[in-house]
């Protein structure tokens, strides 16, 4: 879904790089119960799609705007306004299940051979305009231009508008077929209805529009969804109960302390109270306070190991990870290794600079590695950890799988070859060297050659 205002489109060419690389200036939130919600929300709906479940990634965008989109491959992104603007776990599922229309629809592949036709009516108008501007008829080209560009933002929007439509139709089937109600599509679309109407955006400036208005899609969706048996079963109150936990956390954690403190205060004693409180005070530089809420849930819930990473983990940044051991030990112990989990008792771990504690973070953490390999921060951890037990040719290994993860071939190749020299021939850590000392050379040899053109 996209932000219900109206897009002015003054260069295609912004919109290709928007395509390529959606969220190359946004940080990606990263957290384990977060992660789990959300895959287990999109899990019958890849299904209902035809698509595999471990194929089909959900990512979470630090970004306050109500939006979602894919970017090519099988990923989801979602906004974490996304999540504070939604009143249930149902209406994300619509979202996702729009998102998912547009991967089975191959949108992103067809946005880019979209968008030749109106960039070569904009490069033609251009062309011709500048030439009649040259000749001396600066208002007869400046018309040109004009009126090229005109064309080629209304081929491109018409072709945008379209392809909503078939997303938010195949979003209507999937949610049917997995069974799931589309009350939530519905009334999320009314949300932007209403934002829509904030902004003074009605058909009549449809046209202009990169998307069909909420309420044509509300129209077009209705009776689909409605005639659906899944129509009256109500959403999953287990998953809602945890898009509930995700929600006051995820504003505890982004929001300022003030607001948070504001929406959930002392007179709250709800477990999401409890969860918004802890973020909020423990940002705002109150630790006494911050682990008095996150005893709270721990006294509530003792072997939920979300409540005991959160312990840990707010234990860890307040100087204390010594004391942070036990809960993140048991939440990683609960969680059945969970990789993020996993990741924060091992930096725990070295934190304490006992040296007693280094082989058991060695271990920790090649298990969150091999379980999550598309985690900087976890391939920095080992790679400290194997420093500081004086195993420098399997540090220079993790930098290298950090390096290639973050592109930067040239110090992926260097400390891979420096691995492959250190480590016995022919074992599966040599031989993971060589794969990396072999792929970031050709990627740092490609990028040579591009800085010679």
């Amino acid at each position: 879904m996209k932000r219900p205002f109206i897009r002015l489109i003054a260069a295609l060419t912004a919109s290709l790089v928007v395509l390529a690389q959606p969220a190359a200036a946004q940080s990606i939130l990263r957290d384990a119960e977060t992660e789990s919600l959300l895959n287990d929300m999109a899990g019958p709906l890849v299904t209902a799609a035809g698509l595999q479940p471990r194929d089909v990634h959900i990512v979470l965008v630090n970004d306050d705007s109500v939006n979602a989109f894919v970017a090519g491959g099988q990923t989801v992104y979602v906004h974490s306004g996304t999540i504070a603007a939604a009143d249930s776990a149902n209406e994300v599922q619509g979202v996702i299940a729009h998102e998912i229309g547009h991967i089975v629809g191959g949108h992103v592949a067809l946005a880019g051979q979209a968008t030749r036709g109106p960039m070569g009516i904009s490069l033609l108008s251009l062309l011709a305009g500048v030439a009649a501007i040259a000749a001396g008829g600066s208002e007869a080209g400046m018309g040109m231009i004009a009126a090229g560009q005109q064309v080629a933002q209304s081929n491109y929007l018409a072709f945008s508008r379209a392809q909503e439509s078939s997303a938010d139709a195949a979003g209507a089937r999937f949610l049917n077929g997995a069974g799931i109600t589309g009350r939530g599509y519905l009334s999320f679309f009314k949300k932007m209805q209403q934002l829509e109407f904030r902004y003074g955006i009605t058909r009549k400036v449809g046209f202009m529009l990169d998307h069909p208005v909420s309420g044509d899609r509300i129209a077009n969706l209705t009776e689909t969804l409605e005639d659906s048996p899944a129509w009256k079963k109500p959403s999953d109150p287990a998953l809602e109960e945890r898009f509930r936990r995700v929600k006051a956390k995820l504003k505890g954690y982004v929001d300022e302390p003030e607001r948070t403190l504001a929406a959930f205060p002392a007179t709250d004693q709800s477990i999401y109270a409890h969860y918004a409180r802890a973020y909020a005070w423990h940002k705002a530089g109150y630790p006494d306070k911050a682990a008095a809420e996150t005893e709270a849930l721990v006294r509530a819930k003792p072997d939920d190991p979300y409540f005991l990473e959160m312990r840990g983990q707010i234990m860890m940044e307040s100087g204390d990870p010594k004391g942070a051991l036990v809960p993140l030990r048991r939440a990683t112990e609960l969680s059945r290794s969970n990789p993020l989990i996993a990741t924060t008792f091992g930096h725990a771990l070295i934190a304490t600079e006992d040296k007693a504690n280094f082989p058991e973070a060695i271990r920790v953490l090649r298990v969150a590695t091999q379980r999550d390999d598309d985690n900087p921060w976890a391939w920095m951890q080992l790679g400290t950890a194997y420093e500081q037990t004086g195993d420098t040719a399997r540090a220079a290994l993790a930098t290298a799988e950090r390096a290639q993860m973050m592109g930067d071939p040239r110090t992926a190749v260097v400390s891979a070859r420096y691995a492959m020299a250190n480590i016995p021939a022919n074992t599966a850590d040599w031989i993971r060297a060589q794969d990396i000392a072999m792929t970031a050379g050709d990627a740092a040899s490609a990028e040579k050659k591009k800085r010679r053109r």
